[in-house]
């Protein structure tokens, strides 16, 4: 979960997000492809693609949570190239396997 420390801009994103980490943002904008979040950070952004949002189906703008809802998500990746977006995944599938680890011995 992110936390309101001190943030370096310099700081790479993975170190501050690392892969599989819950992010709660706040919702500041949408997109036609994405929805864009707060998650603290002085120039980066979260960005949760919109098929990223369901196991199945299509994402119809009426589902899309509205601007400053909190929304939780789990980092998946980065945009290297500007260091500003960290990209998030709010599947069902993909939050239960971050947040609920089935211990298969």
């Amino acid at each position: 979960m992110t936390t309101t420390t001190s943030i370096e801009p310099s700081e790479a994103l993975s170190d501050r997000y690392p892969l599989g980490q819950l992010v709660i943002g706040t919702v500041e904008h949408h997109a036609p492809f994405s929805i864009f979040l707060n998650i603290n950070h002085p120039t980066a952004k979260g960005l949760i693609k919109l098929p990223d949002f369901l196991d199945q189906g299509i994402m119809k703008p009426a589902m899309y949570p509205p601007i400053g809802a909190k929304v939780g998500a789990i980092v998946v990746g980065y945009n290297e190239s500007n260091q500003r977006e960290v990209y998030l995944s709010a599947r069902p599938t993909v939050l239960h396997q971050a947040l609920v680890p089935l211990n298969l011995k």
